[in-house]
């Protein structure tokens, strides 16, 4: 059995392989149970410290995504917020195959579908995307998705400069042909992008949904609890809305959840999870001045998808 480090994942992936081959994979039958959330102080409010088991497979490795959840991590002891692993199998014979880093894992693979999510959804023209966070996804996000659209504007919103500006001029430097910006002022900025990805550990909702122009695109990926959210009801209620799994975000994603609750929106306006997407092309984008929304919480998968790759390329 080998153990794959976060070293070996970096050298071994690439979006331009790995957003196809979820695609690919994503219209393929595989199984996924839901994963189980266990809270480890259920009864303290206060308290979000949790462990996650992510089973799936398909016919080839089923796998196990671990992780911890410890969101106070950073502040109280200066250490990551979220440690994972992923234990591969042989799906024909059940034999150990790997022990591969997770969290490396998480950061490709939550770009990748980002991404595969607006090549699906967004309009082919779109040139402007505003990315909300500046954390460990940034950078991912945005190598993902100027992959899939040909960008000429990028707008970064983050609640620390310093982290935004660093951002900028790394891939100013990148990719010399896109204009990166940060951004001054969000309720100016949003009527006029293409592409809006929310990245961060925001409560509430982070724009107004009223703003967003017609045929834009909007990817929810931060949040990951059903009374918080990073976008409002009312860009719910205006766009077609599509989800990357079911069960997970139905008991997960406070951006349904809440508009739900309402009254305003209903499971049943979901048009469809990620691999009805990849599978049935009708289903996508009916028109040119059509919203879109894709809400994500993660996909096991996703996981056994990338990890699967990288195994591969290290055997």
């Amino acid at each position: 059995m080998k153990i794959i480090s976060t070293e070996q994942v970096q050298s071994s992936l690439s979006f331009a392989e790995l957003i196809p081959l979820l695609k690919q994979r994503f219209s393929q039958p595989f199984y996924m149970p839901q994963r189980q959330v266990l809270q480890l102080d259920p009864e303290d409010n206060n308290n979000h410290d949790a462990f996650a088991l992510l089973p799936s497979w398909n016919e080839e490795v089923i796998g196990n995504k671990m992780f911890t959840y410890f969101p106070n991590n950073r502040a109280k002891h200066d250490l990551l917020g979220i440690y994972s692993k992923i234990m591969l199998f042989r799906r024909e014979t059940g034999e150990p195959l790997a022990l591969v880093d997770g969290t490396s894992i998480t950061y490709w693979r939550t770009a990748g579908i980002s991404a595969l999510a607006s090549q699906l959804l967004s309009r082919e023209d779109s040139q402007h995307l505003l990315l909300f966070g500046t954390g460990n996804l940034a950078a991912y996000l945005l190598h993902a998705h100027i992959n899939v659209r040909a960008l000429k504007k990028v707008t970064i919103w983050g609640r620390n400069a310093d982290k935004v500006q660093k951002l900028i001029s790394e891939f100013s430097s990148l990719y010399p042909d896109i204009s990166f910006y940060p951004s001054v002022d969000v309720s100016q900025e949003v009527p006029h992008v293409d592409i809006i990805c929310c990245a961060t550990g925001a409560k509430t909702p982070l724009f107004d949904g009223d703003l967003v122009s017609k045929g834009c695109h909007i990817d929810c990926l931060g949040n990951h609890m059903a009374d918080a959210r990073e976008c409002d009801s009312a860009i719910i209620t205006r766009s077609r809305v599509y989800v990357d799994s079911l069960s997970n975000t139905l008991s997960e994603a406070g951006e349904l959840l809440i508009p739900i609750s309402e009254g305003v929106f209903k499971a049943d306006d979901i048009v469809g999870e990620l691999a009805d997407m990849c599978k049935k092309p009708e289903i996508l984008r009916q028109s040119p001045d059509e919203i879109t929304l894709f809400k994500s919480v993660g996909t096991a998968v996703s996981d056994l998808i990338a990890a699967y790759l990288v195994y591969q390329k290290n055997s």
